[in-house]
């Protein structure tokens, strides 16, 4: 929890986990319910803003507070998700924290908004031109309490699995080349605490293995299970939010070497369900790993992390995948690759992580994934990628010939051949490459 003398006013994220883009779908309606619920608290604000007609330039953002609802009309010059946060979102939340009278608010998000990228510009994006305050991120005005996302217990986990194109979900998504797996996936994982709407639609087995997996991609979050439409009320949801532990993320956006297990989840495999690590201190041969990662796409929720490339020796190469979506880009350079100043400047929790297994040769390369599997099996996705590390002659070669190495063929360079599909992201602070593929 933030001290007691930081006034900036907190600010709850309700995200829908659903990828769905129906405003009437169940964890729409499930979201809208748990604000109205906020709502009761006094000093509280709701904004939701419908992005419908976004497309033509058109936003409605409705305001909910002291028991009145008012709806304005925006246009938008460019109609994007982006130019909405800057327009009119944070804005709008510096003008609001301005007011004695509100004490928190409550962002309800429209589909097309992300927690992490409304948490990230809140944070980042400076804030211009409102009068009597100085440009800045909203991040001055406003601190994110908590995120609280919303999932449908019938259909979440078999959308983590899945390979369906986001854009073949909604067609108002059509130049998205995520998949829906990695949509709510990464709701989830950014989540604080959960509300799983439905939950007595599923049979006890069926639950338990959901249960599991939120279990070890949530460890410290609460989850409230809700079954039916009015098990939900005011003290559960605020109850909800007191059991967010003090250290949870909190909208924070962690970097490529930020501890792939945060929280301390459980590692022991229960209902089909299991969390590893996958650990070496040997680098990979692109094109073997290529092969290998076909073992990822089946019975696997996530798997995120470091690799190290023999034919990419001065950079951090990061890999997550979502059900049959995955990506894969440049996440910086190795400590050892860098020179005396920039290693100086570099993060000390890093550099002192890193002291614990430098070698002598490689300094701190290295790879560490983290999987979390639904019915597959962990030890096949062991000997997938052990096939694929570079064997005792090619580490000669990494070791005394990288000349030599860098001649290899790579499929993780500049472009991905076929049969993946790849295109660079934009918006991604990682600059990675997509790929989705089965």
């Amino acid at each position: 929890m933030p001290s007691h003398s930081d006034r900036r006013t907190p600010v709850v994220v309700l995200a829908d986990a659903s990828a769905d883009p129906s405003a009437a779908g169940p964890v729409a309606a499930g979201r809208d319910h748990a604000a109205r619920l906020l709502l009761a608290t006094p000093g509280t604000v709701v904004i939701r803003h419908d992005l419908s007609e976004l497309h033509e330039g058109i936003v409605r953002r409705t305001v909910c507070a002291d028991g009145r609802e008012v709806t304005t009309v925006h246009e938008l010059a460019h109609g994007c998700v982006s130019c909405t946060l800057r327009a009119d979102l944070l804005p709008f939340l510096c003008l609001l924290a301005a007011r004695d009278s509100v004490r928190r608010i409550v962002i309800a998000l429209d589909p097309a908004f992300e927690a992490d990228a409304v948490c990230h510009a809140v944070e980042n994006v400076p804030v211009v031109d409102v009068h009597g305050r100085v440009d800045g991120p909203a991040g001055r005005d406003v601190r994110i309490e908590a995120v609280l996302t919303c999932l449908d217990a019938r259909t979440w986990l078999a959308d983590a699995l899945g390979d369906e194109m986001l854009a073949d979900r909604d067609p108002s998504a059509a130049e998205e080349d995520r998949t829906v797996a990695q949509v709510a996936v990464g709701q989830v994982d950014f989540a604080d605490a959960a509300l799983v709407f439905a939950a007595e639609a599923l049979d006890r087995p069926d639950r338990d293995r959901l249960a599991a997996v939120l279990e070890r991609l949530l460890p410290q979050a609460p989850v409230c299970w809700v079954e039916g439409p009015d098990a939900l009320d005011r003290n559960r949801i605020e109850n909800l939010l007191d059991r967010v532990p003090a250290d949870s993320r909190r909208g924070r956006i962690f970097d490529a070497h930020a501890p792939l297990l945060r929280g301390q989840p459980r590692l022991d495999a229960e209902h089909g369900v299991a969390l590893f690590e996958f650990a070496t201190d040997r680098p990979f041969h692109p094109g073997r790993l290529h092969d290998a990662l076909d073992v990822l796409f089946d019975g696997v929720v996530t798997a995120r992390g470091r690799i190290w490339l023999a034919t990419q020796p001065d950079h951090v190469v990061w890999l997550e995948s979502a059900g049959g979506g995955l990506r894969v880009g440049d996440a910086g350079r190795w400590l050892a690759a860098l020179g005396p100043d920039e290693l100086a400047a570099a993060d000390p929790d890093r550099r002192a992580l890193a002291a614990l297994r430098w070698d002598e040769h490689f300094g701190d390369r290295h790879t560490s994934l983290v999987i979390l599997t639904c019915d597959a099996d962990p030890d096949e996705i062991r000997r997938a990628l052990h096939w694929a590390l570079v064997d005792d002659a090619e580490l000669l070669l990494v070791r005394g010939a990288p000349d030599l190495v860098a001649r290899w063929d790579d499929p993780f360079g500049d472009w991905h051949e076929d049969p993946c599909d790849t295109t660079q992201s934009s918006a991604s602070p990682l600059g990675e490459q997509r790929v989705n593929e089965r």
